[in-house]
């Protein structure tokens, strides 16, 4: 068999708010009013390619950790066990991996047609950085993908670590709605190394063309700045 069986090709890149890794959702699906939008590669804009896609309502990405560096580890330290307790790396879905792939569930908003771009899609709910490349594109199946029945493992007993969100008027009016409505979302999941809780820390992250201050205290994330880059 040939090596260009098992070559892997980037289709498309995806489009986000978010240009550090600092920040991003852990999970997709848990910040639903982060939009993204795919933009394919020159090569796949094939507009039959997306043909019938629009009667899908969710969508699978298959990508690539593209900003991890060294070697992967057997073991991680999962946020949700608060960074200090280790489980073996296939039994977390933690980006230090042996091939660096990622797979996320995203919600189909629409699909466009640019003249410069070609057909794009926009999706809600992922957890990528702006400029993802992205391998692969599959529909969501409910009666084979959803399974009510299945156990989470730890994150069924451990609390999920999120806080309260406290935007200043004289700050909240730098953003449009839409921008702003995302960002408390993301801030509510406390963006935080789970090790961390210093409530004089003040913490920054790459957002929509700005760059965000915030500190939390007593369960409260304060955003303290929002200065354009």
């Amino acid at each position: 068999m040939s090596d260009n069986a098992f070559e892997i090709k980037v289709i498309a890149r995806i489009r986000t708010d978010l240009t550090s890794k600092f920040g991003i959702p852990r999970q997709s699906g848990l910040v639903e009013e982060l939009e993204g939008l795919i933009v394919f590669e020159p090569e796949y804009r094939a507009a039959e390619a997306l043909r019938g896609i629009e009667e899908w309502s969710h969508l699978w990405l298959i990508w690539q950790f593209s900003e991890n560096a060294g070697e992967w580890s057997p073991t991680v330290r999962p946020p949700r066990l608060g960074g200090n307790e280790r489980v073996g790396v296939f039994a977390t879905r933690s980006p230090f991996r042996p091939n660096s792939r990622g797979l996320s569930c995203v919600r189909l908003k629409g699909v466009e047609h640019t003249r410069d771009k070609g057909t794009v899609l926009r999706v809600a709910g992922a957890d990528l950085m702006d400029g993802t490349p992205i391998f692969d594109i599959k529909p969501y199946l409910p009666l084979a993908d959803c399974k009510p029945e299945a156990s989470g493992g730890f994150t069924d007993t451990r609390k999920k670590r999120q806080v309260k969100v406290d935007i200043p008027d004289s700050l909240a009016g730098i953003l449009p709605d839409d921008k702003l409505a995302a960002l408390r979302a993301l801030l509510a999941e406390d963006p935080r190394p789970a090790y961390q809780d210093d409530p004089e820390r003040v913490y920054g992250f790459p957002y929509a063309g700005y760059e965000v201050k915030f500190r939390v205290e007593d369960g409260r994330a304060v955003v303290t700045g929002i200065i354009p880059e």
